[in-house]
């Protein structure tokens, strides 16, 4: 019998109470017992975005609510900034460029976290900007972005920050509000501890004004409507009913677990990981800007990257992520997010060892484990 240990950067594993909720018999979406689940996912979401403005909830992958920003707060000849650092970076391009919005894109060496001066000295040099796009944690690299101190650059701007939050939301601190964070957006399958499915856009005031503004074309994805309907705590089209119930369920948790001792356990896992690494001799990929939600490794000189990935899933049903596009086969990414615990870890890492071991790869056996269970013991 093999057991499989899901340690991926989305989808991430569902907690039992998750599962169950998702068991239930489906309800109707237009009744009071639906209302009363949409108001408390509504409140919820609120105190995990750490934000007081409006959170709509679509029925999409994290990417619908990328294009939801996009296309709600452009119009066609608009520019925009948008930050490359990686594979989801590149999405933020992509999109404005689909809709005929002026991408003026900042590229960062991949690994590394921009410099909130780069997006000011391009803020400053052209003040027709309408928007910053930008990523918390980019997953693709192991990167955490400082949202902060790019909040603070853009604020006394005509433009809005829009944050990509989809990997790091509800793992690692984002103050909405506090760090002036215009649009957040993020997805059900990381953080939040569900499947894939759901999509969430928050919007500060400074946002709505334009959006008002907006003339990009949309329909599905218009927050306009979005928000009047969860005026009246509806949604304007068939939500994904199992999935909204299954998320009251989660939010629950981290309520009851608290953000702030989320945020603890996050942090502790990615250093646990990151010692391990370092004892089996591995390099880090993003030293000096590593996520504590997904922890990137380079690959050894000698070791088939693809392979190791293909053996640890395929064979002993441990599954990390390999790279992706130029750092295919180049680097792992071991994740630590959402309902993954100590000894997942410790599981993936021993797996990695055996892999590794007979691949001919030479360290020290259970050196990463000792390493490892060193932090979980501090």
């Amino acid at each position: 019998m093999k057991k499989n240990y899901l340690l991926t950067p989305g989808p991430t594993p569902l907690p039992p109470e998750v599962c169950e909720a998702q068991s239930r018999p489906i309800i109707h979406h237009r009744t009071p017992q639906f209302q009363a689940v949409l108001k408390e996912v509504t409140d919820g979401l609120k105190y995990v975005f750490q934000t007081s403005g409006d959170v709509m909830i679509l029925t999409a992958s994290g990417t619908g609510a990328m294009e939801a920003a996009v296309v709600n707060l452009l119009s066609a000849g608009d520019t925009a900034i948008t930050v490359e650092g990686g594979k989801f970076g590149e999405r933020w391009t992509e999109l404005c460029s689909a809709y005929g919005i002026k991408p003026e894109v900042i590229k960062v060496e991949w690994g590394k976290a921009v410099d909130p001066r780069e997006i000011e000295r391009k803020l400053k040099a052209n003040p027709a900007i309408k928007a910053v796009f930008t990523t918390l944690c980019e997953t693709s690299t192991g990167v955490s972005n400082d949202i902060k101190a790019i909040g603070e650059v853009v604020k006394g701007s005509d433009a809005v920050l829009v944050v990509d939050a989809i990997s790091g939301l509800g793992a690692v601190d984002l103050k909405t509000d506090a760090w002036s964070v215009d649009v957040c957006v993020s997805g059900s399958q990381k953080g939040l501890m569900l499947p894939p499915g759901l999509a969430f856009v928050s919007v500060s005031k400074k946002a709505w004004g334009k959006i008002d503004a907006a003339k990009c074309p949309k329909y599905y994805f218009d927050l306009k409507v979005a928000k009047k309907a969860m005026e009246k705590t509806d949604t304007p089209f068939t939500p994904a009913i199992s999935l909204v119930i299954a998320l009251a369920e989660a939010l629950k948790i981290i309520r009851q677990d608290t953000l702030e001792n989320i945020f603890i356990r996050h942090t502790k896992m990615a250093e646990a990981t990151r010692a391990a690494m370092q004892a089996l001799g591995l390099a880090l990929f993003a030293p000096d800007a590593a996520s504590d939600v997904v922890t990137a490794v380079k690959v050894p000189a000698g070791i088939d990257g693809e392979k190791l990935v293909k053996v640890m899933r395929d064979t002993y049903g441990v599954t990390i992520a390999g790279g992706q596009s130029e750092m295919k086969g180049k680097i792992f990414r071991i994740a630590h997010m959402g309902y993954i615990g100590e000894f997942d870890i410790i599981v993936g890492i021993s797996c990695l060892e055996k892999v590794l071991k007979q691949m001919g790869y030479k360290f020290d056996l259970a050196a990463g484990v000792k390493a490892a269970q060193e932090v979980f013991l501090k």
